[in-house]
């Protein structure tokens, strides 16, 4: 049995330095500050929300579902599944290969890596609603700007996620492969996606997800789907409208979303 050292029996843990206690608390000092001054200058105070909800509860009464609106609202939400499901596709096989290009041990060289990162990161900088504002009076209002918005939301940030999961695999098979002269098409077909797949699909089916909400947002712009619908009811003031297309949306994503969980878990 080893006998424990003398000499380190007693040893304490080091305490932090002076400087990192002041780096410590130099933080939190920024951040109660950011906070306080953000409060003073957004006019944010809890009167003014107790007032909100009160109105809110007058305005939540006036949006009893009025059911004979069910047959308008069945075409734009099928409208806006197949624009998240198509923006998903898409942008799924266009961000493909920007994955691997973004990625410091599957890119060509350090050049390409900075482009593709370059590029991943201009389009992330756009909301995807500023894309559909931009698209629907370029290519007409419907559902085609909604498509190409979404598709580039989804290119971006699945690129991106992906790509450090990509940086993070094991490198022995990468080298093992690279051992008996592998290109590099091949250790990424053999060495990398197999280990990310699994992360991929869930990569996936959250962005679905994702495009489903936002396909509901982008149609207030223009860009197609059940927004038209939910922009004409608040234009004509029509709440009951409202009302049952409110419900209709939240039952559909929630179904979506366990949906999704339910194929995570037998994909994954």
């Amino acid at each position: 049995m080893a006998v424990p050292d003398p000499a380190t029996a007693h040893a304490t843990p080091l305490k932090p330095g002076f400087a990192a206690r002041l780096l410590n608390w130099s933080t939190w000092a920024v951040i109660a500050a950011l906070f306080v001054v953000s409060v003073q200058q957004t006019g944010f105070g809890f009167d003014g929300l107790a007032e909100g909800a009160v109105d809110f509860a007058r305005f939540f009464r006036r949006l009893a579902p009025d059911w004979t609106a069910l047959p308008q609202i069945w075409a734009p939400l099928i409208e806006t599944l197949q624009i998240a499901y198509l923006a998903t596709i898409f942008g799924t096989l266009l961000g493909l290969p920007l994955i691997f290009l973004a990625s410091n041990n599957t890119t060509v060289n350090t050049p390409v890596m900075v482009v593709a990162r370059s590029i991943l990161t201009v389009l992330r900088s756009i909301p995807d609603l500023l894309y559909a504002a931009i698209l629907a009076p370029i290519l007409a209002p419907g559902p085609l700007p909604g498509v190409v918005a979404l598709t580039i939301f989804t290119m971006a940030v699945l690129a991106k996620l992906t790509s450090e999961t990509v940086e993070s695999v094991d490198p022995g098979p990468l080298e093992a492969l690279k051992a008996v002269g592998a290109g590099r098409h091949r250790m990424i077909m053999y060495g990398v996606l197999p280990q990310i797949s699994a992360t991929l699909t869930s990569y996936v089916l959250y962005i679905f997800e994702i495009n489903v909400r936002a396909s509901v947002v982008i149609g207030l712009v223009g860009a197609g789907g059940i927004g038209n619908l939910l922009n004409r009811y608040l234009s004509f003031f029509d709440y009951g409208g409202l009302g049952a297309l409110i419900i209709v949306v939240f039952f559909v994503v929630l179904a979506i979303d366990s949906l999704s969980v339910w194929a995570r878990s037998r994909l994954i």
